[in-house]
């Protein structure tokens, strides 16, 4: 199939922007934004951020069907995306709006509603936007080539939205910060948003076919469709990496670093890596294969968590070439997992004959969405572990076992979490089923 047009590819890559914020910005600011404007303690703190994504675990997979049975009928997922996304960006200022109920159980039962809300939006946006490359070409090397655009993009999306949100609430400081902070974030959603929607207009759609069924047949699938398994379980692990990292960065900014204001310096030295050196994976995946360049993407970012762990007593310089290391490690483990997801719907599409790309993309946006849920509910645990201090201005001192909670939460934890996920890379996740 001939490679798709660069505004295809521009078009599409759009919906990063909503992603990326969505993605990044709770899991950076929503746990200090619990812990220290509204006095949650940590442990509460965590399950608030866990449970409105815990049910978009159980809500992610309809979405993908009713995306699937709207494909059948329109020939078209767009206008899930556009109501989808619109929803996130009125949702996501909501939710830091901070309405001041008076307590602290109110304030929190409030953050749990409107981020319920916003997480079930962005499920109904997530969905088709993963199971569009599937559609949109069946090319090995072009489904690389798209994604490491999307990746790209998804980079400038996380130096906007995680430099910038951090930016307002320390410039502006309190509740008002945060609120300011919620409506410039929502525009960027809106944006990306209405950016994919206008951008795959007239794009390509593979052939239609059938949806799945019913629950059954959908379950059936996922019992046979053993590479997927395979695939999903790595991505999972590292997500759950991943989100361990961000919502520590505010935290390690402050206690570990010893200055907030270096926020956003860690997500330049983080991201701006990555978005250099994004052309390379496409690269590496045409030369030694996507599974291989995913193996070494898990590395790096693995080797660059160890030597973070040391952070307390390197010079800032160092750390930041770790920073940096693990940035180009995290480009890689973006790229490849999404790369490879479209072959694999392909190829089962082919053996069944029926649509499988939402509800795929479904089960798939579910996963991620646990592990990114849990990622802040495992750091909150680990800070009542070490004994940290919640307030509502974030001036309370912290006792060193807290210190060293922070540390091992944004360093240890994650690079295990990504390197644990390396023995799951067998062959197999790119074999299709038989």
């Amino acid at each position: 199939m001939a490679a798709l047009p660069a505004s295809t590819r521009f078009g599409y890559s759009l919906g990063s922007f909503t992603t990326g914020a969505f993605g990044t910005v709770p899991g950076l600011l929503l746990l200090p934004y619990l812990t220290d404007t509204m006095a949650v303690p940590g442990a509460v703190a965590g399950v608030i951020v866990l449970v409105p994504k815990a049910w978009d675990v159980v809500f992610n997979p309809f979405a993908g069907r009713l995306s699937d049975a709207d494909l059948a009928r329109h020939g078209s997922r767009r206008r899930f995306l556009l109501f989808g996304g619109i929803g996130v960006a009125i949702l996501f200022a909501v939710i830091f709006a901070h309405p001041g109920l008076g307590g602290t159980a109110a304030d929190a039962a409030y953050v749990v509603v409107a981020f319920l809300l916003c997480a079930t939006a962005f499920g109904i946006f997530q969905v088709p936007y993963n199971a569009l490359p599937a559609e949109l070409t069946d090319s090995y090397d072009e489904r690389t080539r798209l994604t490491s655009w999307r990746i790209g993009f998804l980079a400038v999306a996380i130096l906007i939205s995680g430099g910038v949100a951090p930016a307002i609430t320390e410039g502006i400081g309190g509740v008002a910060g945060y609120r300011v902070m919620g409506l410039a974030i929502g525009l960027v959603i809106l944006v990306g948003t209405v950016g994919v929607f206008l951008g795959t207009r007239g794009a390509p759609v593979g052939q239609r076919r059938p949806p799945t069924a019913g629950w059954r047949d959908l379950l059936t699938t996922m019992r046979e469709w053993s590479a997927f398994r395979w695939l999903l379980g790595v991505y999972f692990v590292q997500a759950l990496g991943v989100a361990t990292l961000l919502a520590g960065v505010n935290y390690a900014a402050r206690h570990v670093f010893g200055d907030a204001g270096l926020q956003p310096l860690l997500f330049v030295g983080f991201v701006g890596p990555a978005l250099l050196t994004m052309p390379l994976w496409p690269r590496i995946g045409a030369r030694w294969g996507k599974l291989w360049g995913f193996r070494f993407a898990s590395l790096a970012f693995g080797v660059a968590m160890l030597g973070l762990c040391f952070s307390l007593v390197l010079p800032l310089g160092v750390a930041m070439v770790f920073v940096a290391l693990a940035g180009v490690g995290y480009a890689g483990i973006q790229v490849f997992p999404l790369a490879i997801l479209p072959d694999l719907i392909s190829a089962e599409e082919e053996r069944t004959g029926a649509t499988r790309a939402g509800v795929a993309a479904g089960v798939w946006t579910a996963s991620e969405t646990l592990g990114l849920a849990l990622g802040p509910g495992l750091f909150g645990l680990l800070l009542t572990a070490g004994g940290y201090v919640s307030s509502v201005d974030a001036s309370a001192a912290q006792p060193h076992s807290a210190v060293i909670a922070i540390l091992l939460g944004f360093t240890l934890l994650p690079g295990v979490l990504v390197v644990l996920a390396i023995p799951l890379l067998r062959r197999r996740v790119l074999e299709p089923s038989a």
